[in-house]
């Protein structure tokens, strides 16, 4: 199970990224508000789903466990 948060972080991690500069890049060229919103919205959501898979690893196979 470890191994499993071990390689769910970097990909959300990478997942998170992606969706960024899509996001940013939307911006820059002047693409639809409305994607740029959407993009942004998934990042946040995407960043708190590696935050609780970061910190359930660190819960359940921190040190000390």
């Amino acid at each position: 199970m470890a191994a499993v948060v071990n390689a769910l972080v970097p990909i959300g991690m990478a997942a998170v990224a992606v969706v960024l500069v899509m996001g940013i890049w939307n911006m820059m060229r002047g693409g639809p508000s409305n994607r740029s919103q959407m993009l942004m919205r998934w990042r946040v959501g995407l960043q708190f789903l590696v935050v609780v898979v970061v910190m359930t690893g660190l819960y359940f196979f921190g040190p000390g466990r």
